[in-house]
């Protein structure tokens, strides 16, 4: 298979880690995480608030909350920001081992890479069928963005706070990113959770996306409000198949979220060469 065609190659890419660069990260006896060893070393030499744990390091075990630890991390935090030169998001993300835990504590949204903590998200299709096929809403991103400027991307699709369900972020997210109002961002079909571990320079992205159809009329117009989306357009699917197969135009992670949708609408079907492949991707990420 070529690397530079075909919908497999995102999942391969979006899975690219070495965990012998890495060593675990626990809070209490349960793994939350994992931190590049040369992160490990700073934080340890510099702050007072790890400690070596077998293979690993551990937060103190003198911090037995979730206030004290949630400290702890953002000293931690600000310390690694002036290292590496970044800004803080000031948006806050449990630190849990698994979906529906209590969570340990939290930390600013810039630093769970660092640490290699599971993040949350939502991902939404927007989607209208018209007599001529189905179409999909493309957001194109803001050039002043963080991550993927400029780069294409699923109509609706955020990072899970703390403090938020999944229903209330995912109205948050739509009204902020295409217009959406509550009643009819709550019409969406959850249809999967895809997971997927990215090691990056400075850490770990291990990342589990909740995936949505949400059907549109064919008179809605989506509309951002937060500066994230510079423009919006609606694409026949073929386009977007295309798009996706030969190009790499969409933000990285979105690829798989729309293989996964023409998996599931038929677009895909096991006529394709990648069909079989691409269905045991799915299974093994789900």
């Amino acid at each position: 298979m070529s690397l530079n065609s075909g919908y497999i190659r995102h999942f391969i890419a979006c899975n690219r880690h070495t965990f012998d660069h890495f060593v675990p990260f626990y809070i209490e006896s349960k793994r939350v995480g994992r931190i590049k060893k040369d992160v490990a070393e700073f934080l340890t030499e510099k702050t007072t608030f790890f400690e070596a744990r077998g293979d690993g390091i551990r937060l103190s075990s003198r911090l037995k909350d979730f206030k004290s630890r949630s400290a702890a991390l953002r000293r931690a935090t600000l310390a690694l920001v002036k290292r590496l030169n970044k800004l803080l998001r000031d948006e806050m993300y449990p630190v849990i081992e698994k979906w529906g835990d209590e969570p340990f504590a939290q930390i600013d949204r810039v630093a769970v890479p660092w640490f290699g903590v599971r993040a949350w998200g939502i991902h939404v299709n927007g989607f209208v069928r018209k007599k001529d096929g189905i179409y999909l809403w493309i957001g194109e991103r803001a050039k002043d963005r963080q991550t993927a400027p400029g780069k294409l991307d699923n109509m609706i699709g955020g990072g899970q706070p703390l403090g938020l369900t999944l229903e209330q972020n995912l109205c948050k997210e739509a009204l902020e990113e295409a217009g959406i109002e509550a009643h009819l961002a709550l019409t969406a079909n959850p249809v999967r959770k895809m997971d997927y571990m990215l090691e990056l320079t400075d850490g770990l992205r291990a990342d589990t996306l909740f995936i949505y159809d949400l059907e549109l009329p064919e008179d809605f117009t989506p509309r951002n409000t937060d500066g994230e989306v510079a423009d919006f357009s609606l694409k026949p699917l073929p386009e977007v198949a295309e798009l996706v197969r030969s190009t790499d135009k969409f933000k990285f992670n979105c690829n798989m979220v729309i293989a996964d949708f023409l998996m599931r609408h038929g677009f895909i079907g096991p006529q394709d060469a990648e069909y079989e492949d691409l269905k045991t991707w799915l299974e093994e990420k789900s």
